[in-house]
C-alpha cells in the first residue's frame, strides 16, 4: 500500500500490518513508555522533595532520571509510530528533529552513567578524599557539560541531515538518516565503545577494591577474636588445677 496514493510512483510503499498486531504493538510499547516516564518521574520527585537526597551523587541520579524521562516522553512515542506505521507522515522537519533529540538524549543518558561510575569509583577507592573531590559545584559543572556536549556532538554528526532532511530520501513517506563511514565509526567509539569501556573498567576496579576491603575487614575481625580468646585460654589453664583439686576433695 502506498504511503501517499496521490503521489503515485514517488510515494513509498508501507507495510500493512493486521489490525490486531498493530493494536498489540501500540499497547505494549505505550506501556513501556508510560512505565519509563512514571518511574523516572518518581525518582525526580523524590530527589527534589527530600533535602537529605540533595547530595552530589543524587544530583547525578537526578540528571540520569531526567534524560530517561525525556526518552520515554519524546523518543519512545515517535519510535513506536515509526515501527508500527512504517510510513512517515509527519514531515521532514519532525523527522530531522526526532533523530537529533533521540541521539542527544541517549548520549546524555550514557554520559550520566559514566559520571555515576566515576562517582562510585571515587567513593570506594578514595573514601577519605571523596568529599573534597566530588563537590556539588563540580558535579553541577560536569552535568551541564554532559548535556551540552551531547547536543553539540550530535548536532555536528547530523548537521547535513538537519540542513537537508530529504537529501537521502528515495521516496515520499520515508524518514531515515545516513551517516558516512568515518562519522559512523567515530560515533560508535564515542557513544558506545568508549563509555562502556570506561564503565566496565571503573566498576571492575570498584569490585576489586570492595573485595580487598572485605578481606581486610574479615582479617581484622579474626585477629580481634584471637586476641579476646587468648586471655580466656590462660584463665582456663589457671582454673584447671584448682578444679581438679576440688573434684578430688
Amino acid at each position: 500500500e502506498l504511503c501517499y496514493p496521490e503521489l503515485g510512483n514517488s510515494s513509498c510503499r508501507g507495510l500493512t500490518r493486521p489490525r490486531s498486531e498493530a493494536v498489540l504493538l501500540y499497547v505494549l510499547l505505550s506501556c513501556v513508555s508510560v512505565l519509563t516516564v512514571s518511574l523516572n518521574l518518581l525518582v525526580i520527585i523524590s530527589i527534589s522533595h527530600f533535602k537529605q537526597l540533595h547530595a552530589p551523587t543524587h544530583l547525578l541520579l537526578l540528571s540520569l532520571a531526567i534524560s530517561d524521562l525525556l526518552v520515554g516522553l519524546l523518543v519512545m512515542p515517535v519510535e513506536t509510530i515509526r515501527l508500527v506505521e512504517t510510513c512517515w507522515l509527519m514531515g521532514d522537519v519532525v523527522c530531522a528533529l526526532s533523530y537529533i533529540v533521540g541521539f542527544s538524549l541517549t548520549s546524555a543518558s550514557v554520559g550520566n552513567m559514566v559520571l555515576i561510575s566515576i562517582d562510585r569509583y571515587t567513593a570506594i577507592c578514595f573514601p577519605l578524599h571523596y568529599a573534597s573531590i566530588i563537590t556539588r559545584g563540580r558535579v553541577e559543572v560536569c552535568v551541564c557539560l554532559c548535556w551540552a556536549c551531547s547536543v553539540l556532538y550530535n548536532g555536528l554528526i547530523l548537521k547535513d541531515h538537519l540542513r537537508q532532511p530529504d537529501k537521502h530520501k528515495s521516496c515520499q513517506g520515508e524518514c531515515l538518516v545516513v551517516i558516512d563511514y568515518v562519522s559512523g565509526t567515530i560515533d560508535l567509539v564515542v557513544t558506545f565503545i568508549g563509555p562502556c569501556s570506561v564503565i566496565f573498567v571503573l566498576y571492575a576496579r570498584v569490585f576489586v577494591a570492595a573485595v580487598s576491603q572485605a578481606r581486610a575487614l574479615r582479617a581484622s575481625e579474626s585477629r580481634q577474636e584471637g586476641s579476646e580468646s587468648q586471655p580466656r585460654t590462660r584463665s582456663e589453664k589457671q582454673r584447671g588445677p584448682w578444679a581438679s583439686s576440688y573434684w578430688c576433695f
